[in-house]
């Protein structure tokens, strides 16, 4: 037994595990024998175990190719355990060997480790509450406030819940703007923001700083209030970098210290990584900081034509999504209400606040998805009609790409005008030619699958060697939420938020959604830490090409097998998408 914990335990991921994890996985293990040829794994073999390669060779054959070969410490299965899918490939011996068979592999056993501490719950870091009535006055509550040792209050106010805190008083009380004799009400926030208290520390810190505030109001199920949860109680660099920026963004004077502040956005990024933070809110982070610039952008300069008009400025693409790389473009649209007749003046408006945006360090999109341009820059009816013609005419220049671009939307200002850009996809009047359109379309992104022992990269050129994660690992699972998310008639959240909720309506099983899930974020976590290594080395990340021979041989093993079975579940789709569309 201990040769088998020693074996194991200097292999990944095995190495990542507890001594008493190693003990148990090493009590269920069996060594079982394979003649040179003898097939360890059939194709469509649904599997409850992983296999390991002790000694020997084994084959990785697909579509009668060997397209890799499984040496020692080699481990091949988890991703179809963890996923329920059949295998799609042959796995047989390339000469003798021997193979450590464990069945029911541990929920530890990871091919990504950490989960950073803001996943764990808030309720441990609650504060108690001080209360107060709307009533009472200023300077009563501050020795209230004082006498409790906390920072803030809540304030019982008409029927609502007030917040007031440490920083209105400093900013209100302390310049003479509220007197001291006034009723509290004159300095709270009404309603208080609130969260439920078994959310987790990562939902706390991200509503902070979409808000731009340093205290929540923890409820319960029935949204009483129990506690109070600060800033300071998340203590680490993902709050302090995070919540620095965000204030820094929502106290500038003019775009000058909005650029400076925008400018520790890299180092934020970077800090949030080295801290452990997990990529998908950390896409969300950097996502709620970039719309807090747009807005901050949009508040420091007058915009005759645009505010004497109802107006909507969208974002699209990944940060619309939640899920923006480091390398992203801030892509814009926008949307006005009809009746409209300075439509020129208006984006001339627009080209001056993306040129402010481009002073505080943000690209602009390269192909056009600036607010602008006249395609992305509508009155409301005009847009409506426009997403219609794409819809009954999917043939016509751009209307497929124009119709993924409309659905990966989201309002920043005035959302019941903005929403208007989704409003067609919620409606029945999609019909299965635009959608078997739009599905060969969002197909047409394919996961390089067709390599023996290293990946299909470029072979001259800039990038000699390298391989682009994002149009072959991340872009095919975006298209096909994005296609699930326009069939389902609701274009809201992440990716992965899409895929689960096509899993609950039948458009994929959710065996299909988790395996699509697995590799948006296990390709996603690669990119974003590509592209903030560029960061902490002091250079500005270029592309999303990789060079797989950098990567250990675990992460590209496990890479390979992702690209496998996003290629699975889309010729599933393929085949059957017709008969799982929603009545």
């Amino acid at each position: 037994m201990k040769e088998f914990a020693d074996f194991l335990g200097g292999h990944a991921p095995f190495d990542a595990l507890s001594a008493d994890e190693l003990q148990r996985v090493v009590r269920r293990l069996e060594v079982e024998y394979f003649a040179a040829g003898a097939t360890v794994v059939a194709v469509g073999e649904s599997l409850t175990h992983v296999w390991v390669v002790r000694t020997g060779a084994l084959e990785v054959v697909d579509g009668g190719r060997v397209v890799d070969l499984l040496g020692p410490g080699d481990m091949f299965g988890l991703e179809w355990v963890r996923s329920g899918l059949p295998s799609p490939v042959l796995v047989r011996a390339h000469e003798e060997s021997l193979c450590l068979r464990i069945a029911d592999p541990p929920a530890g056993l990871r091919l990504v480790r950490g989960l950073g501490r803001v996943a764990q719950p808030l309720a441990r870091l609650v504060r108690p509450i001080v209360w107060c009535d709307g009533t009472d006055r200023v300077r009563d509550v501050a020795e209230r406030i004082g006498a409790a040792r906390q920072s803030c209050a809540l304030v019982r106010a008409g029927g609502e819940l007030g917040i007031v805190t440490d920083l209105d008083f400093r900013r209100q009380v302390g310049t003479g703007e509220v007197g001291v004799d006034a009723p509290i009400t004159a300095l709270a926030t009404v309603p208080a923001l609130t969260i439920e208290e078994g959310a987790a520390q990562s939902a706390g810190l991200l509503r902070m700083i979409e808000r731009g505030v340093h205290h929540l109001v923890v409820v319960d199920h029935a949204e009483r209030p129990v506690g109070v949860l600060r800033a300071v109680d998340l203590a680490g660099a993902e709050v302090r970098d995070s919540l620095l920026v965000r204030s820094a963004i929502g106290e500038a004077r003019d775009i000058e210290e909005l650029a400076a502040a925008c400018r520790l956005l890299p180092t934020m990024l970077v800090e949030l990584c080295d801290d452990g933070v997990p990529a998908g809110q950390i896409g969300a982070i950097h996502a709620a900081v970039v719309d807090a610039a747009v807005r901050r952008t949009l508040q420091l300069e007058t915009h005759p034509a645009m505010d004497g008009l109802r107006h909507s400025w969208v974002l699209l693409g990944s940060l619309a999504r939640k899920e923006p790389l480091p390398l992203s473009d801030v892509d814009t649209a926008l949307i006005w209400a009809d009746g409209c007749r300075e439509e020129e003046a208006i984006r001339a408006e627009a080209r001056e606040v993306l040129r402010g945006l481009q002073r505080c360090g943000f690209s602009l999109c390269t192909n056009g998805a600036n607010a602008h341009n006249p395609v992305f820059s509508r009155a409301r009816s005009d847009w409506i009609a426009a997403a219609r013609g794409w819809q009954h005419d999917p043939t016509q220049d751009n209307a497929l790409l124009l119709s993924a671009m409309v659905a990966d939307s989201r309002p920043l200002t005035d959302p019941e005008l903005g929403d208007s850009l989704t409003q067609t996809i919620r409606s029945h009047t999609r019909t299965s030619q635009f959608l078997r359109a739009l599905l060969d379309e969002a197909l047409r992104w394919r996961p390089p699958t067709g390599f023996i022992r290293d990946f299909v990269v470029q072979h001259s050129g800039e990038h000699r060697g390298q391989l682009d994660l994002k149009p072959g690992g991340l872009t095919p699972v975006v298209a096909l939420a994005r296609w699930i998310a326009i069939a389902a008639g609701d274009a809201s959240g992440t990716t992965v938020e899409r895929l689960h909720r096509g899993a609950g309506l039948g458009l994929l099983t959710t065996d299909e959604a988790d395996t699509l899930a697995g590799g948006f974020e296990n390709v996603y976590g690669l990119l974003l830490h590509h592209e903030v290594h560029a960061l902490r080395s002091g250079g500005a990340p270029t592309s999303t090409f990789i060079a797989p021979k950098e990567l250990d041989s675990l992460t590209r093993r496990h890479l390979r097998e992702t690209f496998r079975a996003i290629a699975l579940v889309q010729a599933r789709v393929d085949r059957h998408w017709l008969n799982r569309l929603p009545e």
